[in-house]
């Protein structure tokens, strides 16, 4: 039931062979699955990055020398920043959307980057040693937060500029002291840091301003990935709960959102093309008369640090949780990934004039009409269980629903009944190009499991990874194509292609402990090899969680997810051995190259040996 299209485009006869021995589809029968589901074959499949198990290089920070740390967990957002003058493929950035105590690493979230370059032989990704100009040396760098701009929070969405600028979204909203992981709550300084530590990293226009400690959170945060070090949080983009955002093709204007009831949509277009530290901050209000967009005084910063009070004063648009934000062929596309009964939430805006977003005014006379009753937005029996996806278009100033989550349930359907197609709560959205197609990559983040977001009896919050072809038009949930599926307790996160169109990375974040290794840690994962396949035509693709091999590529030790007869075959079909009901096998004296591993069942797995 649970399935994606994907067709061998033009690939060797063993490949196309070999392909054609998986399984079907993904059994819903399975829907807890305990590891990753992906493509199969001629795809490769890679864990890059894995929690709680790669090292990260850190900073002296907090007193303590630069040493090393096991990496933090809980990844989220992905930036990718080209290697344009190098020849290596770029450095890619990793959020990790927690609130810990770390005397290595620094308070509060953060973040790791590492560089990757492209094997020749086989196109997969190879982790790139480097050694930055603070003397760390190493293949992955936590961010240095603390000792720039002060530590950051719950480090969740951000923008991935098409330059390869990289900012980083505090989401998790702090309202006071006592809200924060950090050991030192006295009062900050901007430019200047606190008693304990500097942060030297200042912004035109604010430096000097003192603030409360809890008070420098909740911005964007602009990072330098080459070196693993923050530049400056973004004053002027005003303090909200942020989760995605987008830098437009005139390189000037940028627009954002916030995780919240009501969210508001915003934008900021700077003076002069490059230059974010000057320029003038706006939130959206689609009744406004003339223009849709509302300045706020960004010059001055108590407004900024009170931004979501400026927003309500200005009686600006609601949404129900704005997550992320990309742009694609100069339209504006950010997911609304809803909240169950968001009455409570976001009636007191209303109060206070704030307008409902049109989307939720049709939604809720649209909910009357079924249930014969007066249903408003700020009426408590108005849902939005499963969210959408909205379009913004520049040229008109108005936002219009894209692709509508769901299909609705009241009552959750059985497994047999369940749809081929359910998209519950879209949260991260990218892009990809494929050889000169556009896609968009939305990932799902369930906020329940009620209302048909899983079949009845299924608990976990399993979800989900769709591509959808932006060449459709009026698109629905059918021209979906799931190309990744989480295990149990997992949220997926991150998704984003390579500017090659080769790669799309996505993010594993907090699955279950009880998962088999390497899926009980966050991981980033690969997938490569999109330039040499179809989408959307009617073959399954999916790897089912029966035989699973990693990590891959390997180089010393092969594991399983289960116990398995297996048989190891080169790349023109030569079985090299063979091994009796094992769980992993030592590889170190193959040769590198591809091979396959092939069970008992004839389920095949590629194998790249380093």
């Amino acid at each position: 039931m649970k399935k994606a299209l994907l067709f061998v485009a033009s690939m060797a006869t063993a490949l196309a062979v070999q392909a054609q021995s998986f399984s079907p589809e993904i059994d819903v029968t399975n829907w807890e699955p305990t590891t990753i589901q992906v493509p199969k074959s001629p795809l490769i499949t890679q864990y890059l990055f894995i929690g709680g198990h790669d090292v990260v290089q850190t900073t002296p920070t907090y007193g303590n020398p630069a040493d090393t740390a096991l990496a933090k967990q809980w990844h989220d957002f992905i930036g990718f920043t080209p290697d344009n003058n190098g020849s290596d493929l770029g450095w890619i950035s990793v959020n990790h959307e927690m609130v810990v105590a770390h005397d290595k690493i620094g308070d509060g979230g953060g973040m790791t980057v590492f560089k990757v370059r492209r094997d020749p032989a086989t196109d997969s990704l190879v982790i790139v040693s480097q050694t930055l100009a603070d003397g760390r040396s190493g293949e992955f760098f936590a961010v240095d937060f603390a000792n720039t701009v002060g530590e950051t929070g719950m480090n969740c969405g951000g923008i991935s500029a098409s330059d390869g600028r990289i900012w980083t979204a505090e989401e998790w909203w702090r309202g006071s002291n006592s809200d924060i992981a950090d050991r030192d709550t006295g009062d900050f300084t901007i430019g200047v840091g606190t008693s304990s530590y500097a942060a030297p990293n200042g912004f035109p226009g604010y430096d000097g301003q003192t603030i409360k400690k809890y008070e420098n959170y909740n911005y964007m945060v602009e990072i330098d990935p080459r070196e693993a070090k923050a530049i400056r949080k973004q004053y002027n983009w005003g303090r909200q709960p942020f989760e995605g955002g987008c830098v437009m093709p005139d390189n000037k204007t940028v627009y954002l959102g916030a995780d919240a009831t009501p969210g508001f949509f915003t934008k900021f277009v700077a003076d002069n093309a490059g230059d974010f530290t000057t320029g003038t901050t706006y939130v959206y209000k689609h009744d406004a008369m003339g223009t849709k967009w509302v300045e706020i005084d960004n010059s001055d910063f108590n407004k900024m640090i009170n931004f979501n009070s400026e927003a309500v004063m200005a009686g600006a648009t609601m949404f129900n949780r704005i997550e992320w934000v990309v742009e694609i062929n100069g339209k504006v596309y950010f997911t609304e990934t809803g909240r169950d009964n968001p009455a409570s939430r976001w009636a007191p805006a209303a109060a206070l004039g704030c307008v409902y977003a049109p989307h939720h005014m049709q939604r809720a006379a649209d909910q009357s009409a079924e249930f014969n009753k007066t249903i408003t937005p700020d009426s408590a029996e108005y849902w939005d269980y499963y969210g959408r996806v909205m379009m913004y278009d520049p040229a008109t100033e108005q936002t219009s629903v894209y692709l509508e989550g769901g299909p609705y349930f009241s009552v959750d359907p059985g497994v047999s009944q369940y749809p081929d197609k359910h998209l519950s709560n879209p949260d991260g959205l990218s892009k990809i190009n494929i050889n000169g197609k556009d896609y968009m990559l939305i990932n799902e983040d369930l906020n329940g499991t009620s209302k048909g977001r899983t079949p009845a009896g299924i608990s976990n919050r399993t979800c989900e990874l769709f591509m959808l072809d932006m060449s459709i038009t009026n698109p629905g949930l059918n021209d979906l194509v799931r190309i990744a599926v989480v295990p149990v307790g997992a949220e997926i996160t991150g998704a984003i292609g390579t500017p090659d169109g080769k790669t799309i990375l996505f993010n594993s974040q907090h699955p279950s402990t009880s998962n088999p290794f390497p899926y009980n840690n966050s991981m980033t994962v690969a997938i490569t090899g999109w330039d040499q396949v179809t989408i959307g035509l009617p073959e399954d693709a999916f790897e089912g969680e029966s035989f699973q091999i990693y990590p891959n590529p390997a180089t010393r030790t092969l594991y399983f997810n289960t116990l398995s007869d297996v048989a190891i075959y080169d790349v023109n079909g030569k079985r090299i051995n063979v091994f009796r009901q094992v769980e992993n096998i030592d590889i170190s004296l193959l040769k590198p190259g591809v091979y396959f591993i092939q069970n008992a069942e004839g389920i095949t797995q590629r194998l790249l040996v380093k």
